[in-house]
C-alpha cells in the first residue's frame, strides 16, 4: 500500500488541498490528478523541458520534483497563463511568429520564456538562449522561438 500525504498549495491562482502519493512526481500529479494536460511528459529525466512549470515564480522540470514538495507553494502551469479568456502575451507572440511546429515543446518553452521575461524586461539573444537552454525543440524552431520571446518582451 502506498503512502499518501495531504498538501495545500495554489495552482493557477486557486487554493487547493489534496492527498498525494508520496513518491509521485509533480508531472504525474499535474496531469493525472489535477487534469491539467498542457504540461507535457517528454523524457521524464529532466533533459527536454517539455514539463516545465513555474513553482514559486521559478521554472522547474515537473518530472524532477515530487508532488509533496509543492506543499505551501504556488504552482503556475500553461493553463494558468490565460486571463479572462485572453492568451498571455508570450502565447500570442508564439502564434504570431509561428514559434512551433509540432507544438510538443511549446508549453515548456512558453513557461521558461515567461520566467525570463519576469526577471529581464529586454532580454538579449544570449539571455533568451540561456533561459531556454533546458528546453529542447525537436523540430528546430529555435529562431522563431527567439523572435517570439523578443516580440513578447516589447509588449
Amino acid at each position: 500500500m502506498s503512502e499518501k500525504m495531504a498538501i495545500s498549495f495554489t495552482v493557477n491562482g486557486n487554493r487547493e488541498t489534496r492527498e498525494v502519493e508520496v513518491g509521485h512526481t509533480l508531472l504525474k500529479f499535474i496531469r493525472d490528478e489535477l487534469h491539467l494536460t498542457g504540461t507535457k511528459s517528454g523524457c521524464e529525466i529532466g533533459e527536454c523541458g517539455a514539463c516545465t512549470v513555474m513553482l514559486d515564480g521559478k521554472p522547474v522540470n515537473s518530472c524532477l520534483v515530487l508532488a509533496v514538495e509543492i506543499d505551501g507553494k504556488e504552482l503556475l502551469t500553461i493553463e494558468g497563463l490565460t486571463e479572462n479568456g485572453e492568451l498571455d502575451r508570450i502565447q500570442k507572440a508564439f502564434i504570431d511568429h509561428a514559434a512551433f511546429q509540432c507544438g510538443y515543446c511549446t508549453p515548456g518553452m512558453i513557461m521558461s520564456a515567461r520566467a525570463l521575461l519576469e526577471r529581464t524586461a529586454n532580454p538579449t539573444d544570449e539571455d533568451i538562449n540561456q533561459a531556454l537552454s533546458g528546453n529542447l525543440c525537436r523540430c528546430g524552431a529555435y529562431q522563431e522561438i527567439r523572435e517570439a520571446v523578443k516580440a513578447a518582451s516589447k509588449k
